[in-house]
């Protein structure tokens, strides 16, 4: 393994599983442990577990922590009030552009956990001590890299979790949707994912975490990579950081308005401004094509309103048909048609809303 990329703490277990290694963003992470297709069904359909521990766990402390954070995020943490509840929400800069999406926890008003991006883990980490300095709020920011993460999705996710690690079962059973519980020192259980699958995300020890994952996979948990990570993504209409979003995109224009939150006029995060300003310039929505061919990020796109582009694009292994996600002009909708050029061919694609896929089924939109 190069000495120039990051590890996580199961990257030897990884190699040893016959994993596929590629660079993603600096890290040594897995693509595939065989069949991208196989570990992309074994989530819809049963249960498959991701290593997510390149993401960084970040907490944040002081009295004040919870103003920090409504001045920091786009989404308002005050909504958050019971220990382990998660909100999703983007940060922003003074430009409205989005510098990450992350999940926010909620465990005590003086005590939060960020959980950001691999990619941009060293920029936000940054971005935040900058504005706890600047205003100032007296706030602790701990970038957590003693710790590993996993991501267990599918149907049998739960179960097979609780099979591996009975004690967890009663703090966790009950857990609604985007809620967490701490079941020992350092160990978190939540109840999000990036599959639109159910499942837990664990956050353990690194020292823990290679005897989770074997005793997990004891219990028939298929370990899955990038590959089917993305095609799962995409098919649930989860945007990707660096690719549907970027600095130079605001939350409208990647499908995201619904997590800045504007409710309290008196709250001035940063960005709102600029988010107030802007009218939506474009829509977000999703693309089916209806030839073969498969579409991907940065194809152009032509609609009965104006041009548009694909931010991202694959080859759907639950519907058969390629989708993607794109920014199109004001006034598309679904249902209508439009064509993407696919190697100077223009071929028809039908416009659809997201997600493509929820529980395993698709999702028929009106």
């Amino acid at each position: 393994m190069s000495a120039t990329l990051q590890h996580t703490p199961l990257a030897d277990v990884h190699v040893a599983a016959g994993a596929r290694m590629v660079d993603f963003g600096g890290w040594n992470m897995p693509l595939a442990y065989g069949s991208q297709i196989e570990e992309h069904h074994a989530v819809r359909r049963e249960a498959g577990m991701f290593d997510v521990s390149h993401m960084l766990n970040i907490d944040v402390a002081g009295p004040q922590a919870t103003d920090f954070l409504r001045h920091l995020l786009a989404n308002d943490v005050a909504r958050l009030t019971v220990p382990g509840k998660a909100l999703y929400s983007c940060m922003l800069n003074p430009e409205g552009g989005v510098i990450d999406d992350l999940i926010v926890y909620f465990f005590a008003p003086d005590r939060w956990r960020v959980v950001v991006n691999a990619g941009t883990a060293d920029k936000d980490v940054a971005w935040m001590r900058q504005v706890a300095d600047t205003h100032p709020y007296g706030v602790t920011i701990t970038p957590r890299r003693d710790l590993a993460m996993l991501a267990v999705q599918g149907p049998e996710a739960r179960a097979r979790v609780w099979a591996a690690r009975p004690a967890w079962q009663a703090a966790t059973e009950n857990l609604g949707a985007f809620n967490g519980a701490q079941v020992a020192a350092d160990t978190l259980v939540a109840r999000t994912g990036y599959t639109g699958e159910d499942g837990f995300e664990l956050v353990v020890p690194a020292a823990d975490v290679a005897t989770l994952w074997n005793d997990l996979v004891a219990q028939g948990v298929r370990p899955c990579g990038l590959g089917a990570r993305d095609t799962l993504r995409l098919e649930a209409g989860m945007a990707l950081y660096g690719q549907d979003m970027d600095e130079s995109i605001m939350p409208a224009q990647a499908g995201l308005s619904w997590t800045v939150s504007l409710k309290d006029p008196e709250r001035e995060f940063i960005g709102r401004d600029a988010v107030e300003l802007n009218a939506d310039p474009c829509v977000f929505l999703g693309l089916q094509l209806q030839e073969r061919g498969v579409m991907r990020a940065h194809m152009a796109v032509r609609t009965a309103h104006g041009d548009g582009e694909i931010t991202s694009g694959t080859m759907s292994p639950t519907l058969g048909v390629s989708i993607a996600m794109a920014r199109l002009p004001v006034g598309a909708q679904p249902g209508e048609l439009a064509e993407v050029d696919i190697r100077g061919k223009w071929v028809p694609a039908r416009i659809s809303g997201l997600p493509f896929v929820r529980h395993g089924k698709p999702v028929q939109h009106s």
